[in-house]
């Protein structure tokens, strides 16, 4: 039952650009309602770390299932994360850099100022960390050229792992604060998962167009690519919104922390179902989102911020991701 996409093809609006733009619009819901909880107080950190990620990886949990559900390439699932993280990691956080400030330690404001940027430095650096873990170990897992069933485990496990430390470690600190979470904050989660409904039915549409095109580049070629880059709407959205707004924290977070829901969550997830292939560009994406991580992190411990001529060359490094995975 797909009652949206039916109103859809009875409205004869059946197109790739529908789709997308009901994609856009649930995810400015879901952006509009993360806003409202940090208005309510829930630290900027936390919100980034582990409420956003499951906002803006949503899409990519919704294509394991349908990959999965029909029968496509596995080996898309891979190209599908490795786009998103890459693109993160590079292109989102360096784009923003160029155009506003991205101060994460600005050594200015009052003492207790100081120590919530020194505080949300370090838990940057540990969540950076947690990637630069998280993408070894696949490439380790994968040294055989894909990633089984046993991989696959391996990898849900250290990302519970990583979510309960997170868990607790907002709740302590709700408890430090002696904050607690109010009547709204589970409207809004009614309504963010409300909008991830509306995610699925716009990408399980535009997954069935793709999918049946033979030919052209938007066609099932590219569905990893084309995918990714969709995807990684809703985190260009975060990213954009809150620099403008001078949250550099939310934008680091956010996007880092959404990397983990692709690797290791999502590539876990498919593994355990069928085995997933590496894709000829593997190692490049790895070695870009290493290097990308121990720059961002060299960044913070340094000057506590993303200089632009450093974000620049992370643009640039990510024309290079693409060059080597869709052109060369």
């Amino acid at each position: 039952m797909h009652p949206l996409y039916d109103l859809i093809d009875q409205l004869g609006i059946v197109h790739p650009a529908t789709f997308t733009v009901l994609f856009l619009l649930a995810s400015w819901l879901m952006i509009w309602r993360l806003e409202a909880m940090l208005q309510q107080g829930l630290d900027g950190t936390a919100l980034g770390t582990l409420i956003v990620p499951y906002c803006s990886g949503l899409g990519n949990l919704v294509f394991v299932f349908l990959l999965w559900r029909d029968q496509g390439a596995p080996v898309e699932i891979m190209v599908n994360s490795l786009v998103n993280n890459t693109t993160n990691l590079t292109l989102l956080l360096g784009l923003p850099a160029l155009i506003w400030p991205l101060h994460i330690v600005a050594n200015k404001g009052g003492k207790s100022q100081r120590r919530t940027q020194q505080l949300s430095r370090l838990a940057l650096l540990l969540t950076l960390a947690a990637v630069l873990f998280f993408t070894g170990l696949t490439w380790a897992l994968g040294r055989d050229g894909q990633l089984d069933r046993g991989d696959g485990l391996a990898l849900i496990g250290v990302f519970l792992f990583w979510q309960c430390f997170q868990v607790f470690d907002v709740l302590k600190d709700n408890v430090r604060r002696g904050g607690s979470f109010g009547w709204r904050f589970y409207i809004d989660l009614v309504l963010i998962a409300l909008s991830g409904w509306v995610i699925y039915e716009s990408l399980d549409g535009l997954v069935a167009y793709l999918s049946a095109a033979d030919s052209g580049f938007f066609s099932a070629a590219n569905l990893g690519w084309i995918t990714g880059w969709l995807l990684v709407l809703p985190n260009a959205l975060l990213a954009f919104y809150y620099a403008w707004r001078r949250r550099a924290d939310i934008v680091y977070s956010s996007q880092v922390g959404d990397g983990h829901i692709c690797i290791p969550l999502c590539l876990g997830l498919f593994a355990v179902l069928q085995p997933v292939p590496l894709p000829d560009f593997f190692q490049t994406a790895v070695i870009i989102l290493g290097g990308a991580v121990l720059v961002h992190g060299i960044c913070l411990l340094t000057v506590g911020r993303l200089p632009r001529p450093i974000a620049a060359g992370l643009v640039v490094a990510y024309a290079w991701f693409v060059y080597t995975g869709l052109i060369a």
